[in-house]
């Protein structure tokens, strides 16, 4: 009898080890998984922060590359009141402002410059309508839109 008993004792001592062990394996894995959760979700939130600052970045470039292409052009202007161009080039660092200077237009003494840029795939216009004096070729900034 003593015998049985000392198995009974035995084999509860072994199912407990076993449901502490078992325990121990859920406690660990569980706190594993959480811990790898944790590690990608700060993955995806540095990848999506390091992505939007690139764009930032390069939608900045291709708004001051269209400023340099609309400055330029109220240069030419300033130097040669009669300036017109149904579209010239602007090298700006690796960048290129395509740049149109219209005489007259949207009426008379008044003058419309386009300027657009394309950075990766990022792109700005600014549309400037300038008013010249005919006699003391004042240039006059009207209106700046850019998009």
């Amino acid at each position: 009898m003593s015998n049985v008993r000392s198995r009974r004792k035995s084999s509860l001592r072994e199912r407990k080890r076993a449901s502490r062990a078992q325990a121990a394996l859920t406690t660990v894995l569980l706190i594993g998984g959480i811990i790898v959760l944790i590690g990608m979700s700060i993955a995806f939130l540095a990848s999506s922060f390091l992505n939007s600052s690139q764009g930032y970045r390069q939608a900045q470039r291709a708004q001051a590359v269209v400023i340099s292409g609309v400055e330029d052009a109220l240069m030419q202007l300033a130097r040669n009141k009669d300036f017109a161009s149904t579209g010239y080039s602007l090298a700006v660092g690796s960048s290129t402002a395509s740049v149109s200077v219209t005489q007259d237009s949207p009426s008379t003494g008044q003058v419309t410059v386009v300027a657009s840029s394309s950075v990766s795939s990022y792109q700005r216009t600014a549309r400037v309508v300038i008013s010249r004096n005919a006699s003391t070729s004042q240039i006059t900034v009207v209106s700046w839109t850019e998009t």
